[in-house]
Order: C-alpha cells, then structure tokens, then sequence
C-alpha cells in the first residue's frame, strides 16, 4: 500500500518549504520518499513481461525430473562396450516425451534423443557419429568420450528452490526459467494507473493541425503516455483540455478516482489563463514540491490528493519530457514495486566537446551518444521537438559548477 505517512514534514527540520525553488536533489528525494510499491495481484505467465515479482518464485518440480540424454545416440552400459568393438542389439527407442519405458536389457543399447529418458541401468550416452548401425545392431569402434553426455535428475533445480527472488524484474529469460519450474501464475506488485491531462486553447489533436490554421498538434501526451508504459505505469484516461478552470477542475476530480498518478501537463506558469494548480487546490491538493531549481523545467510540481498523487509537468515540449524523465519515471519505479533510485542511473561519460558551466540552477542537457561520447545536441530550446527526437541522453550539470572540456567524464542519463 502507499505510505501516506511519507511527505514534507520531514524536510521541515531541512529548511525545505512548499512554497520555495527547492532543489533537484530535494525534489529527487521527496519523489522516492513517496514511491512505494500499491499492492501485489496475482496474473497469468503470458501476462507477467516487465513485471515485478512480489513474492518469490519456488519451484514446483524438479528439473530434470528423470534421467535425460543430452545427445542423440545411445544409451548403454560401460561394461557392455569394455572390449572394442562392441556389437549391441538395439533394443528400441526413446524419445523426448516418449520413453523407451523399460530397463536396458543385458548386452543391448537403446536409440536415445536429445531430452529423452535414459533406461534404467545406462550409464552413458554415446554420440551417435561415434556408432556405426546395421539395422538391428550398433557396433561401438572407438573408445567412449570421457563426457556422459547425460542431464541427471535435479542438476538443473530441485522442488522448493527459489528460482527468482522478490523484487526481480520479469525479462524473457526469467521467464523461461519460471515456466520450467511449473509456475502459471504469479505475484507482483500493481502497477500504477495514469491519467494525463493536457491543457491548451490552442491544441488540437495531430491530425487536425493541418486545417486548423491557429491550433497547434497536441505532441505532449504521447510522449508522456509512452514514458508511463515504459516505466511500469498503465494509462487509465487521456484527455485534452481547453484553458477553462470549471473543465479542468471536473477532469481533476474524475482523473483522481480512476488512477494512482495524474499527470497534469501546462497550466503551470503564471499566466493568466494557467489553471492547473488553482484547480487541483480547489480539489484539496496537498502540494509536496512547486517548482524546483532545474532548466529545463522550473515549474515542474508534484502533490498528492488523497490517495492520488499529481505530477504537474511544464507545457513546452522538451521541458515536459526531460521532467517527466527525471521525476515521473523514478515515482512509477517505485509505486509498481521497484527503487525510485533505479530510474536515476547516472552514468559518467565522457564529454565530446567542451561544455558551459552553470550558475543558480542544475542544467539537462539533451545529447547523443557520438563515438563512445556524450555529444551535447545544438538546439537546446525547450520547445524544440525536432531535436528532442534526437536526444537519447541527458548530460547533468549541477548548479555552481565549472566549464568542462573535451573528454571530460560528465553525468548522463539514458532518456
């Protein structure tokens, strides 16, 4: 369940207010603060790609469950094949999911295949490009391989072992391993339900721009939508908003009872058709952070109402998706059960060109990676769309710090 509990009182003794510029830092802090995992559900294997287990993963049976060949061949004793050459009567065959279902007779071999059960009483495979056949007989000329060429019961797993820990995230090999060991259904933790709203007179959807000589394509929400599918999050509604304070409050209202996370997108600056928290307090939003010392992205802001909580991300384009990257992300991280922290893997890269340094306010640089460097894009505007489809990284510089040059090992983040 959520921790509740969990706010700004304990960035009180800090120093750290509702009202002011606070710092990427504090802003990071208070996210993770929050982001605890909303309950477990139990879901199908099919459905269980990019999930979080909630409860570790025991296996229900053993693997190999029996005696199995791990080379098309044949099964025999060692005694039988001691003098070389050695002529064996092929008693039958086995295959996988279809045993030879006996004990291997006295001065005989078996046909096996690759999976298949070995007959009791074999004691090795023998590769079947080291045996010569007649029909009935397999005369054995060469000394067996030191490998058995056999995948004894258990030495893959036993009955009870854990096969994926709590916490794990669901990939394809996981998976595989999970459904070797005989589970169909597991449990995870929930993942967040979203709904974004996107505020703007002037937008209309993408399609309509074209005949619609004042509007301007609503690109937004997609690109946040996306983010939330990408991060663990599920989207509950989208809407478009006119800049009207009585829609946008009635959006609000209803956007709480179906999510876990609103996202509120525009109407967050000081103009005097900007709304958006003027309609979330009327709500009773208790605001947690109302602006954070960041460029792009200043007036990103994050509260809770209820049981719901609300993310205000800047309208410009560039500016919604780097803060949607830097806190959005990290907060479904950790309502669908994994670390905020993990969202926020900086990694240190070196610099293809020189880079400015910065004064009041930590600086997000969108690049792209250029032979093993992070290569700062030249259009930095944050309404810039055309390059932000080219950004793949986020260079981090904080504020107060220096110029740094060519080659110099910088903070990146895979956007």
């Amino acid at each position: 369940m959520l921790n509740h509990s969990i706010s700004l009182e304990g960035y009180k003794s800090a120093g750290v207010s509702k009202k002011q510029l606070i710092s990427f830092e504090d802003a990071s802090k208070l996210i993770a603060m929050n982001a605890e995992p909303l309950g477990s559900e139990w879901i199908s294997l099919e459905r269980a790609d990019g999930r979080i287990l909630a409860k570790p993963v025991m296996a229900r049976r053993t693997s190999p469950s029996v005696l199995l060949s791990a080379m098309d061949g044949y099964a025999v004793r060692d005694s039988d094949i001691a003098d070389m050459p050695a002529s064996l009567e092929i008693a039958g065959k086995s295959f996988a999911g279809n045993g030879f279902g006996k004990g291997l007779p006295p001065r005989a071999c078996v046909r096996v295949f690759t999976g298949a059960p070995v007959p009791n009483g074999a004691e090795r495979v023998v590769m079947q490009e080291d045996v010569c056949t007649d029909g009935a007989f397999a005369v054995f000329s060469h000394p067996p391989a030191k490998t058995r060429h056999l995948r004894f019961p258990g030495s893959d797993f036993s009955k009870g072992d854990v096969i994926a820990e709590a916490g794990r995230l669901l990939t394809p090999q996981r998976l595989v391993g999970i459904a070797a060991s005989g589970n169909a259904n597991l449990e995870v933790f929930r993942q967040p339900s979203v709904a974004i709203l996107c505020c703007g007179d002037e937008l209309v959807e993408p399609g309509l721009a074209t005949f619609t000589p004042d509007g301007i394509p609503e690109s937004i929400s997609y690109g946040v939508a996306a983010l939330v599918r990408r991060w663990g999050g599920t989207i509950a509604d989208r809407h478009r908003l006119p800049d009207d304070l009585s829609r946008l409050q009635d959006a609000a209202h209803t956007a709480a009872a179906i999510a876990d996370v609103v996202v509120v997108i525009g109407g967050a600056s000081v103009g005097e058709r900007d709304f958006a928290k003027q309609a979330f307090a009327a709500l009773g939003l208790d605001p947690l952070f109302t602006k954070v010392a960041i460029k792009p992205g200043k007036p990103v802001w994050f509260g809770r109402m209820g049981r719901t909580y609300v993310v205000g991300l800047p309208g410009n384009p560039t500016s919604a998706l780097v803060t949607a990257r830097l806190f959005l992300a990290p907060l479904l991280a950790g309502l669908s059960g994994g670390r905020a922290d993990d969202a926020l893997d900086w990694q240190m890269t070196p610099a293809a060109t020189a880079i400015a340094g910065c004064n009041d306010r930590d600086l997000f640089i969108r690049a792209t990676m250029a032979c093993g460097c992070a290569m700062p894009l030249s259009d930095q505007d944050s309404a810039g769309q055309k390059a932000l489809a080219d950004a793949t990284l986020l260079i981090w510089q904080g504020r107060g710090t220096s110029p740094v040059g060519a080659n110099t090992p910088i903070k990146t983040l895979i956007l």
